[in-house]
C-alpha cells in the first residue's frame, strides 16, 4: 500500500493512504542501516500490521522530488515564508537566511507579510519594493480582516508548499483558516500518542484541495548557514545577477573590492541598503566559520 507521510513524532510517522486512511507506522531498521530517514511529505510503500488499529511498517521511500534539510521535508515545489509587518517587527536578517537558504535548494519562495491591520502602508511599501527588487512576490495579508487570503490560495494551488516563519506571525492562524480541519487533525494525533495539543513543534502536512498541500513547520528565531562556503553565497542572490558583469574582477565577492558592479547598485538605490548590508553580514559570519 502506498500513501504519503503527513507527520513524523518521536519514531512514529502518519501516513495518508490513498484511500484516506490514516496508519501510525515505524520505520523498519534498514533504513538507519542505510541512513536515511523518511520525511514529511515522503511518499512511502507500507504494510499493515493491524488494520483496527491503523498500525504499520514503512517498507520503502518512494523516489523523491527534493529534499530539504531545514525545514526538513520532501517533495515540495515552493514555500510560502511568513513574517509579520509589525509585533512584531520584521527580523530582516533573519527572513534573508531564509530566502538564501531556500536558493541554495533551488526551492522557489513567495513572501506573506501578515498584520497589515496594524501598520501603515509606507511601512508596507518598503517592503514590497525591497523583495519585489529581489525577484520574490510579495503578498500582504491580514488574517483578523481576512485580507489577502484568496491570493495566498491561489498560490497554493496544486503545489505542495512549505509554510515557515518565526514564531508569533500568524502561520498556524493562517494554517486554520485555509484549512479549519487542521485543529482537528493535529488533536486526533495528540490523543492517539497521549501529547499535548498542537504548537506547531514538527512539520506536518496537510491536504487543503485537489493536489495542494501545504505543511506548517515549527517557528525559528535563529537560523545558522551550514555547509556554505563565503564564496557561494553571493549566487543566492539574485538581485545581484544583472550587475556581476559591471565588476572589475571576475569571482569578485562584492565587499572590499573599489570597482564593483553591486557596490554601484547599492550606491544609486537599484540594490537594497539593507539586503546587501544583510548579505556582508551573512559573508563575514561564514568567512569566520571557515577560519575554525
Amino acid at each position: 500500500m502506498t500513501g504519503k507521510i503527513l507527520k513524523g513524532i518521536a519514531g512514529f510517522y502518519y501516513v495518508h493512504s490513498k484511500d484516506g486512511t490514516l496508519y501510525e507506522c515505524k520505520a523498519k531498521g534498514i533504513f538507519r542501516n542505510r541512513n536515511v530517514k523518511p520525511l514529511v511529505g515522503d511518499d512511502v510503500e507500507i504494510s499493515v500490521l493491524d488494520e483496527t488499529e491503523r498500525k504499520g511498517n514503512i517498507e520503502e521511500i518512494l523516489p523523491r522530488k527534493n529534499a530539504l534539510v531545514r525545514p526538513a521535508a520532501a517533495n515540495v515545489d515552493q514555500a510560502l515564508v511568513v513574517f509579520s509587518v509589525t509585533h512584531p517587527e520584521p527580523n530582516l536578517n533573519l527572513l534573508d537566511r531564509f530566502l538564501v537558504m531556500m536558493e541554495s535548494q533551488e526551492v522557489p519562495v513567495h513572501i506573506c507579510f501578515n498584520k497589515i491591520d496594524l501598520t501603515k502602508n509606507d511601512e508596507m511599501e518598503n517592503l514590497r519594493r525591497m523583495y519585489e527588487a529581489a525577484g520574490y512576490p510579495v503578498y500582504f495579508t491580514s488574517i483578523y480582516e481576512r485580507k489577502g487570503i484568496d491570493c495566498i490560495k491561489e498560490i497554493l494551488d496544486g503545489k505542495t508548499t512549505v509554510l515557515a516563519g518565526p514564531s508569533g506571525v500568524g502561520k498556524s492562524s493562517l494554517t486554520n483558516l485555509l484549512y479549519p480541519e487542521a485543529e482537528m487533525e493535529t488533536g486526533r494525533i495528540s490523543e492517539k500518542i497521549q501529547r499535548g495539543k498542537h504548537t506547531t513543534r514538527h512539520s506536518e502536512l496537510f491536504g487543503i484541495g485537489n493536489q495542494t498541500y501545504m505543511m506548517d513547520t515549527p517557528g525559528f528565531s535563529s537560523m545558522y548557514l551550514e555547509d556554505m562556503e563565503c564564496g557561494q553565497l553571493k549566487d543566492y542572490f539574485p538581485e545581484f545577477d544583472p550587475f556581476v558583469a559591471d565588476c572589475r574582477f571576475l569571482g569578485c565577492v562584492h565587499i572590499g573590492e573599489r570597482v564593483c558592479g553591486i557596490k554601484n547598485a547599492v550606491a544609486e538605490g537599484k540594490i537594497s541598503q539593507s539586503r546587501y548590508d544583510n548579505y556582508r553580514l551573512l559573508y563575514e559570519e561564514l568567512k569566520e566559520k571557515r577560519r575554525y
